[in-house]
C-alpha cells in the first residue's frame, strides 16, 4: 500500500453484484486489518450451520443454550475462530480495531460469552477472508467491492439477512438498480 492509499480498516467491503467468485459472492465483509502487507476481513453475512451454543459445546464450555449463528467469516483457516466486539475489555489475544471495537481470539472471550460475562456486542466468526499485498487495491481498481465507513449497527444491531441491503442503503444505493454486468465508461 502506497502512502496515498488510506487504510480501509473499519470500512465494509460491499461485492459487487457481478462478483463470480462463490466465496465472496454477495457478501459484507469487515476489514479488520489494512496494510502495507495485505488485508484481513471478516464476511458477516453468512451463517454457518451451526450456532454458537454447538461451538461451545465442543469446546467444553459452559453455557446455556446460545442460538446465535457462526459467521462464515471467509475462506482462509476455517478452523481458526475470531469474535468481533465491543467494548474492548481485557481478553488474552485482542486486537484493537478503534472505535471501541476489537478482534479476539482467545479461548476466554468465549468462556465470558458461555457465562454471561461477555462483551456487550459480538458476533463469532470460523475463517477470514484475506488479500496480499496489493490484492485487494487490484481488486478495488476492478470495481468488484464498494467500499463505505462501517455501521456498528449494522455488524450488532442489524439481522445478518439485512446487513448486505443495509451497508448499500447506508451509501444512498438501492441493490435493485445495480447492474449485474461489469464495465467503464
Amino acid at each position: 500500500m502506497t502512502e496515498s492509499t488510506a487504510s480501509l480498516c473499519n470500512h465494509f467491503l460491499i461485492a459487487m453484484p457481478y462478483m463470480k467468485d462463490p466465496n465472496f459472492s454477495g457478501t459484507l465483509t469487515y476489514i479488520c486489518d489494512h496494510n502495507e502487507h495485505g488485508a484481513l476481513g471478516l464476511i458477516i453475512n453468512r451463517p454457518m450451520d451451526f450456532s454458537l451454543g454447538d461451538i461451545l459445546e465442543q469446546l467444553d464450555i459452559e453455557s446455556g443454550r446460545l442460538d446465535l449463528p457462526i459467521y462464515g467469516g471467509g475462506p482462509v483457516q476455517l478452523e481458526r475462530g475470531f469474535v468481533l466486539h465491543r467494548p474492548l475489555g481485557d481478553w488474552q489475544s485482542s486486537l484493537d480495531l478503534g472505535k471501541d471495537l476489537a478482534l479476539t481470539t482467545s479461548r476466554d472471550i468465549l468462556a465470558a460469552i458461555g457465562a454471561g460475562e461477555g462483551p456487550e456486542d459480538f458476533l463469532v466468526a470460523l475463517g477470514y477472508a484475506g488479500w496480499g499485498a496489493g490484492q485487494l487495491e487490484q481488486e478495488l481498481a476492478g470495481n468488484i467491492w464498494l467500499t463505505c465507513p462501517a455501521d456498528p449497527d449494522i455488524l450488532f444491531r442489524t439481522p445478518w439477512q439485512g446487513r448486505f441491503a443495509a451497508a448499500m442503503a447506508g451509501m444512498g444505493i438501492d441493490i435493485n438498480q445495480l447492474s449485474d454486468s461489469v464495465g467503464h465508461a
